[in-house]
């Protein structure tokens, strides 16, 4: 088995404190110096057995560096998610834990600039957003791409939209 990124062992270390103890995790004295000091969008994806069993991130920085970003979203994934029930303390020896680092959102013209196993969307319209991250399992086409984008945003199929993509890395 490989070795964890300092990513995912941030996520998982918060997601224990959280879950076992009720207490948001302090940035770790020996975390990376680029988590403690970088801003980025990042989404925390938790999964058990294959099956999804919570997401959340943010587009754009909302912390003031990485490591808190990752701190925030791995509890949020974890415990906020309106799909899922809370983790529980039973399953987190079975969470699967990947952590995606999304690069500022472009603005693009068209689906012809999209390529959904290279690049995450976003599909605005109005105040509504909805994001979809790059490289997931089922998703071949930019259509289906901005459709489920489109859907968890609730955003109507005849509603005007602009686009944009982002890259993300992804730490597994």
């Amino acid at each position: 088995m490989s070795e964890k990124s300092p990513h995912v062992k941030l996520a998982a270390a918060a997601i224990e404190q959280y879950i076992r103890h009720n207490r948001v995790l302090n940035v770790p004295e020996d975390t990376p110096e680029q988590l403690k000091t970088s801003r980025a969008g990042a989404f925390v994806s938790l999964h058990i057995c294959g099956a999804l069993r919570g997401c959340i991130g943010t587009i754009e920085p909302a912390c003031r560096c990485l490591a808190e970003e990752i701190i925030e979203n791995a509890i949020s994934a974890s415990t906020r998610d309106p799909r899922f029930l809370p983790v529980s303390v039973d399953e987190l020896q079975d969470l699967d834990i990947s952590v995606d680092v999304l690069t500022e959102p472009e603005p693009i013209g068209g689906i012809e600039q999209l390529d959904p196993k290279q690049y995450g969307v976003i599909v605005e319209s109005g105040s509504k957003r909805g994001l979809l991250l790059p490289d997931l399992e089922g998703v071949d086409t930019a259509k289906e791409q901005i459709d489920i984008a489109r859907r968890k945003a609730a955003i109507g199929y005849s509603d005007p939209i602009k686009l944009y993509r982002f890259s993300v890395v992804r730490h597994n």
